[in-house]
């Protein structure tokens, strides 16, 4: 297995400011004085029918504008509800702003990013929009790697999950989900998890699931950097589309001796592919369940870079 390539462009530079009109937003002390506000930015999820996933990408979206105060943050979903992204960009052009940053609240850059994303600012370009629209990247990895906030989300949710196991008497108990991050053990300066080598000694990555190999090939790329951080054997099992299920995976694990597995869950939004990835991991033996990715401060400070790095022109 080769070494995983772990990056982040963006993550340091400051918010790169548009000339906007006044009152649309509430700037920052700097942007104010200048007399100049952030472009908005648009967070663009998948949509499910479970109530809570829209709960979680509303909770993500006020932590990614409690993380930079001034800048004006949307929700909005491409399937099961309002509001669409169209919508939202039309409404922010009518309000005056010059361009729109969008950020696809997506962990592959499958069907949904390479296809339903761009069709969507292609049909609101049809529909009159006129204001430039900026695409930033995936949250998941890139060509530049597995970004290190990505893998400090996932390794805040593990932990979290570990821990309740051991206070649960080493019983799985349903992972938190709705929104709102619950505080988890802190990550060493080492990049590792406290307290997982000590009782975890394998990691399953639960991740949806596509039948694109290359948006596959990610998800992988992904739990090697994990296990690279935990310094535990990682496997990849999946909800649907592909194998191995998340099940199949905690089963190879423990074939091949590890006695008390951990699920990291792959997933920004509880729904039925993360219930069915975690109810298949439950059942092969797996004694922690981390909850959805959700409004980790991480996830939020990756937003937030993909902004960055757009505007700064570093995004193909």
């Amino acid at each position: 297995m080769r070494p995983a390539r772990v990056t982040g462009k963006g993550a340091g530079r400051q918010p790169l400011l548009v000339a906007g009109p006044t009152g649309n937003v509430e700037p920052g002390a700097a942007a104010s004085a200048a007399g100049l506000v952030p472009a908005p930015v648009v967070l663009v999820a998948h949509g499910s029918g479970d109530p809570r996933a829209a709960r979680t990408t509303e909770a993500l979206t006020r932590a990614v504008a409690a993380a930079r105060p001034g800048l004006l943050v949307r929700a909005s979903y491409l399937d099961h509800g309002p509001p669409r992204p169209g919508a939202v960009l039309a409404e922010l052009a009518a309000a005056g702003h010059r361009q729109v940053v969008l950020v696809p609240l997506l962990l592959t850059a499958a069907y949904h990013g390479r296809v339903d994303i761009p069709g969507a600012v292609e049909a609101a370009r049809a529909a009159g929009l006129r204001i430039p629209v900026r695409t930033a990247e995936v949250l998941g990895p890139t060509a530049g790697g597995v970004d290190p906030l990505l893998l400090a989300g996932l390794r805040r949710r593990l932990a979290e999950a570990v821990g309740a196991a051991a206070l649960d008497g080493g019983s799985v108990p349903a992972p938190a989900v709705g929104g709102g991050s619950v505080p988890g053990p802190a990550v060493d300066g080492g990049g590792r998890v406290p307290g997982l080598a000590g009782g975890i000694d394998g990691v399953v990555l639960a991740a949806a699931g596509t039948r694109d190999a290359a948006a596959r090939e990610t998800v992988v790329r992904a739990a090697e950097a994990l296990g690279a951080a935990t310094g535990l054997p990682t496997r990849v099992g999946y909800a649907s589309a592909a194998p191995p299920t998340a099940g199949t995976a905690v089963r190879a694990l423990r074939e091949a001796g590890a006695r008390r597995v951990a699920v990291a869950t792959y997933f920004l939004a509880p729904g039925r592919l993360c219930e069915s990835a975690l109810a298949s991991a439950r059942e092969a033996g797996a004694v922690a369940l981390a909850a959805p990715l959700g409004d980790a401060p991480e996830l939020a400070r990756l937003v937030l870079a993909r902004v960055d790095a757009v505007l700064a022109g570093d995004t193909p």
